[in-house]
């Protein structure tokens, strides 16, 4: 990372991977800046002052070297001592002092590693914390060759930025620069990267730039990083105002630190739908083509993942085209849809989904909402997909992820809910899709563990405040308070832990044996991973529990899937490749309830 106080306007060239060498911060509102070093009781050291609201000192960073800033506002109080807002280590939390910390070139051996495109890719959600019983990035290490024989293509890491308290989601981090040190700190990420690149995996960091956590948030005092618009989370940043220059170059630097010092391949940008910019050049779209320039410069393909509500084609629409030029975006109605027809669950935001056609249309289309609508948001909403011109790939589909499980009262499972072949009749649904697939961890074997929202405030206040809230959140929607998981109790976090041992018993062990032999069968079978959603043609049956049948067909294979409570007849004729809870015969397929089959129909 170069020191960037020069560079204030929108292009951004590659940046080469030496950090910078004298200390500097941006604090453009303050009247003096003093640099502290060691101890934050050190008589501060006086930084002179840029034009451009940068303060430099003439010492050099040296490598493990405890530092802050002490700043001098404008009301001529002087704060205590804080982080570097853009530290790459905390090794004493968010409050303490920030450590000089380079990513060692000489420690990575993935010199031959040339990336891998989204497209074609099965991706894994997994969060640090759970994913295994150490709980940390080296641990986490162990158990990546069961992803390889699963046949994962990347790992999606859910964030690792320094949050305050020991555990937690991750997107309540404040360090953005920084890895968390109860996963290990930045070390232990660096070797987990390199250990998933020897393995052929890829690595997608999920990475929040729509706001910052409401403990060790002291970007305020710097400069104008935050705007005064509230979003859902707080205060957003500063994007379209005045100074939002430097704002946007602090994102930006972040993201392209991943990928270039990192050897991150991927990024998930959450929640972008929060972004509020109103620029001519969006931040997104500038963050695209820094990206571009980047990917151009190392050779490797580098992607960028969305998670967004609107239903906009155009955040995955190519910049020439009109669009800001990501790669590929979160598409929670397939998961909506498939749930829902599955689950019969109807409440919140899933009034919509659950019908047959609801399935199709976004099957075939992407979305169900595309211009129609909402019931749930009470107007209408997204915008059609033109499916000649925009790939399936580019849309990311699940059966669950941290989100829609996490963010239930009880922090509870499909697999807590529903049963085996439920659960193997959707996963076959995505599987068997155009799109992006993506599991969430425990998922390839229907994990028995909770994976619950929790949380690990220290401050008093403001861990009450998040209990009380998440209690007065799920009250509203009619869920009994008494069901939702205390995020603050740590046996909440201990209980998402994932529990491997189920792997070895059934019916978990032949969940997982079925998750493998779809995903050797979407590699196997070309039109399985065919992304054209205009090739893509669904026949369905009736509402009723006995002819409740879909077909999918994707060329010459063809999925059918019993989504009814009764067994039934699909009238597909065929060479049976895979089956679960379903016999073919001569001229249809036998599926008991759930089960499904893929054929290949000539």
């Amino acid at each position: 990372m170069t020191s960037p106080h020069h560079a204030t306007n929108s292009h951004h060239s590659p940046l080469p991977a030496a950090v910078h060498d004298v200390f500097s911060v941006w604090a453009p509102h303050a009247r003096a800046v003093g640099l502290v070093l060691d101890s934050a009781d050190a008589t501060p050291i006086p930084m002179h002052r840029t034009d451009d609201g940068w303060w430099v000192s003439d010492l050099r960073r040296e490598q493990g070297r405890d530092y802050g800033f002490v700043l001098t506002g404008d009301d001529d109080e002087v704060r205590p001592a804080r982080p570097d807002p853009r530290s790459t280590r905390q090794p004493s939390g968010v409050h303490g002092l920030s450590r000089v910390h380079r990513v060692d070139p000489a420690r990575w051996t993935d010199s031959s590693w040339t990336g891998r495109q989204l497209a074609g890719s099965v991706i894994y959600e997994m969060h640090v914390g759970t994913f295994s019983t150490g709980g940390t990035l080296t641990s986490a290490i162990e158990h990546l060759d069961e992803l390889v024989t699963l046949g994962v293509d990347m790992v999606e890491v859910m964030p690792v930025n320094a949050f305050n308290g020991e555990h937690g989601w991750g997107y309540d981090g404040v360090a953005w620069f920084a890895v968390h040190e109860a996963y290990g700190g930045p070390d232990a990420f660096q070797e987990f990267v390199d250990a998933c690149h020897a393995r052929g995996l890829a690595v997608c960091l999920d990475v929040v730039y729509n706001h910052l956590g409401p403990s060790g948030n002291y970007l305020p005092e710097f400069g104008p990083y935050l705007s005064a618009a509230d979003g859902p989370w707080g205060s957003g940043l500063n994007l379209d105002g005045r100074d939002s220059g430097e704002v946007r170059r602090y994102i930006i630097d972040n993201a392209l630190r991943w990928f270039d010092e990192f050897h991150v391949d991927a990024l998930r940008l959450d929640a972008v739908h929060a972004l509020h910019d109103g620029s001519a050049v969006h931040l997104l779209e500038e963050l695209a083509v820094a990206t571009e320039s980047l990917s151009t410069h190392l050779g490797r393909p580098l992607s960028l993942v969305a998670e967004s509500d609107r239903n906009d084609p155009r955040t995955i629409t190519a910049r020439e085209a009109g669009g800001l030029g990501l790669h590929a975006q979160w598409d929670d109605d397939v998961h909506h849809a498939v749930h829902a027809a599955i689950s019969g669950e109807r409440q919140g935001y899933f009034s919509d989904f659950g019908s047959l056609e609801a399935l199709r249309q976004t099957l075939t289309g992407a979305f169900v909402h595309a211009g129609t609508w909402s019931s749930f948001r009470g107007r209408v909403h997204g915008r059609p997909v033109d499916v000649g011109r925009l790939p399936g790939s580019r849309f990311v589909a699940y059966t669950l992820t941290h989100d829609q499980v996490g963010n239930r009262a009880a922090g509870d499972r499909p697999s807590m809910n529903l049963s085996p072949q439920q659960l193997l009749a959707k996963a076959a649904i995505v599987l068997c899709s155009p799109f992006t697939p993506m599991l969430f961890q425990g998922e390839e074997w229907g994990a028995a563990t909770p994976f619950c929202y929790f949380s690990s405030h220290p401050e008093p206040e403001l861990a009450e405040a998040v209990r009380g809230g998440r209690r007065r959140e799920f009250a509203a929607t009619g869920w009994d308070p008494a069901e939702v998981a205390d995020p603050q109790d740590p046996e909440t976090f201990h209980r998402s832990k994932l529990d491997r041992a189920e792997q070895a018993a059934e019916p978990h062990a032949g969940i997982l044996r079925v998750y493998r032999e779809l995903i050797a069968l979407r590699r196997a079978e070309p039109e399985l991973s065919d992304p054209w959603l205009g090739s893509v043609r669904v026949e369905a049956g009736t509402e009723a529990a006995d002819d409740r049948w879909l077909i999918v067909h994707r060329g010459s294979v063809a999925l059918a899937v019993n989504l009814g409570t009764e067994p039934c007849r699909v009238p597909l004729d065929g060479e049976a490749l895979l089956a679960s809870g379903a016999v073919a015969d001569t001229d249809s397929v036998f599926c008991q309830a759930f089960g499904f089959a893929v054929l290949r129909t000539s």
